[in-house]
């Protein structure tokens, strides 16, 4: 069984859709084993809590830098022995000293399909105001491998979603996230956390 360890920074939908993918039956070759939290108060504190998920808090202000971020860490993903890790909403770039420590097995879900309306800058809203000002017809999610490039990463799965006619920012997020993000990560965890169960060979 593949640990994971889920990052947040905020609200944590993505994490419920995790939680709910494992409860559900769907997310079977690995377990939500902690969430790391970059946010004090992130609500994705109260999920983790109410699943029975341990969860830790590495706030990045009151660490001082990022490379004392980046060591705390570290050290819960250590103590709770993570085999992988899932950036779900997660407000933070990771250095590349720390994603080579996990070569194919940090994945991120992004929602936009890459290469449109990615890279340094594009996060949450920020995205789809883009895309609507763009007058893109169909956007949608994509998950991928984390490197050091912001959104940088192979690309794991992708899902379309159709951009409507008087489409907001707020209304499209909403979408995105409710026909693809929540569908596409979850099956994509799955295939992760077995390919990284089979390098293990097995072991528990």
């Amino acid at each position: 069984m593949t640990k994971i360890a889920v990052l947040v920074s905020g609200g944590g939908t993505n994490l419920q859709a995790l939680l709910d993918a494992q409860a559900g039956g769907r997310l079977t070759a690995g377990k939500i084993s902690l969430v790391i939290s970059s946010k004090p108060d992130a609500y994705a504190l109260k999920r983790a809590e109410n699943a029975g998920v341990p969860a830790v808090v590495c706030d990045r202000k009151a660490l001082g830098s990022q490379e004392a971020f980046e060591q705390a860490i570290m050290v819960a993903l250590a103590s709770y022995g993570i085999d992988m890790i899932v950036l779900a909403g997660f407000m933070s770039i990771l250095s590349k000293s720390f994603t080579d420590v996990w070569p194919e097995r940090i994945i991120n879900v992004h929602p936009s399909l890459i290469p449109s309306f990615c890279g340094e800058g594009y996060y949450g809203l920020r995205v789809h105001e883009a895309a609507l000002a763009r007058g893109v017809k169909v956007t949608g999610a994509t998950v991928h491998f984390v490197n050091e490039i912001p959104d940088g990463g192979r690309i794991i799965a992708q899902k379309p979603v159709a951009v409507k006619p008087g489409d907001t920012p707020e209304s499209l997020q909403l979408r995105v996230m409710q026909e693809a993000e929540w569908v596409i990560l979850p099956l994509a965890v799955q295939a992760v956390a077995e390919a990284i169960a089979k390098r293990k060979g097995g072991v528990q």
